[in-house]
């Protein structure tokens, strides 16, 4: 297990990484969790499930042991490959299949491989996935397999007109697929602006309006985006955007999307208040109006989901520290049982007793 930085009276130099990561080693203890993770001889994190062929396939990122320093921009979580699970059907365990891509198999990426997902068309399965480019900005990467296990082979390059991080793809009835993506900090947003990256982060002033997720139409060969990258406003209860300094509200990373009764369903994490959020509205594109908190915060700085329907019920798919006793680079994968209540509620989950 990696070791929890040492104690200083300068705690106003500590990045908020640092800080959720003293908390949590000193009540990862006494804390009770309603669910075990999925897998435990490995760490896995950023889960993304989907139903395929009747069986819940999870395509999660694979934390390790690094040096590198606990910062804001992520450095520590240092992920180099992704394994794919499923759920036996009769047992209800996970199985591991194995390293699925590895970042020597990606020409493009130089490092980080971070929160993936997958979609299934015409027989064969598409892996969606992160990394850093070599010259450090995050792109999105597409590979393909005929298995959803893979291993799965990558695109010589990455999605031209892609950036920043989590990639999530949702299936619309009409055989439209979506790609949703962003992150803030590490994520890199605050660095596109202009039409381009730029090395200087810039946010808007505070009662502007959060920085967006973004999304794109994917091309029916799933390989490009099929149109321009399009923003995901979130509007509050009065029908205005979420300002950037409402961040229990605001957008920060880790984008998807759910259809239930016709409504479409876009959650996300608050980040820096560690809450999974969700919004809701009347297409893919939005705008959504926020609704309220699916998941409560968990052990480790990140809050990271998805959503899948299984046999008539919902899963919420999500990760915390308590494999690591609260390591917040070292996760665990775990799922639970959520509901929609009769008006398309979602009653918060927490995760723990």
């Amino acid at each position: 297990m990696a070791s929890c930085p040492k104690e200083t009276d300068e705690n106003q130099q500590l990045s908020d990484a640092e800080k959720t990561v003293r908390k949590d080693l000193k009540r990862a203890s006494s804390l009770k969790a309603k669910s075990e993770p999925l897998v435990s001889h490995i760490y896995t994190a950023d889960p993304s499930a989907h139903v395929f062929n009747d069986t819940i396939y999870i395509y999660p990122s694979h934390d390790i042991e690094t040096d590198n320093p606990i910062n804001d921009n992520g450095d520590h979580f240092a992920m180099e490959d992704y394994h794919v699970l499923s759920v036996d059907k009769e047992s209800g365990t996970a199985i591991d299949h194995g390293v699925a891509l590895s970042i020597d198999d990606v020409p493009w990426a130089s490092k980080q491989m971070w929160a993936p997902d997958a979609a299934h068309k015409d027989g064969q399965y598409y892996f969606y996935f992160p990394a850093r480019d070599n010259d450090g900005i995050f792109r999105i990467g597409v590979a393909s397999s005929d298995s959803p296990t893979g291993p799965f082979k990558a695109q010589e390059s990455y999605i031209e007109g892609s950036f920043s991080i989590d990639p999530a793809v949702f299936e619309d009835d009409d055989g439209s697929y979506y790609l949703y993506f962003g992150g803030l900090w590490g994520g890199q947003l605050q660095n596109w602006y202009q039409g381009q990256f730029n090395s200087e982060e810039k946010y808007p002033d505070n009662g502007q309006a959060a920085l967006p997720a973004k999304m794109a139409k994917l091309s029916d060969n799933m390989l490009e985006f099929d149109e321009q990258v399009q923003d995901i406003v979130i509007l509050d209860e009065n029908g205005q955007p979420i300002t950037v300094d409402d961040n229990h509200r605001r957008f920060f990373e880790a984008p998807w999307v759910h259809k239930h009764n016709g409504k479409y369903y876009f959650s996300y994490s608050t980040g820096d208040t560690h809450k999974i959020a969700y919004a809701v509205g009347d297409s893919p594109y939005g705008p959504f109006t926020y609704q309220g908190v699916i998941l409560n915060p968990v052990l480790g700085w990140t809050n990271h989901h998805s959503i899948a329907n299984y046999q008539g019920k919902w899963y919420l798919f999500y990760h915390d520290c308590t494999l690591s006793g609260g390591q917040t680079h070292l996760r665990c994968v775990k799922m639970t049982e959520f509901i929609h209540d009769e008006d398309g509620k979602i009653e918060t989950v927490n995760a723990y007793e």
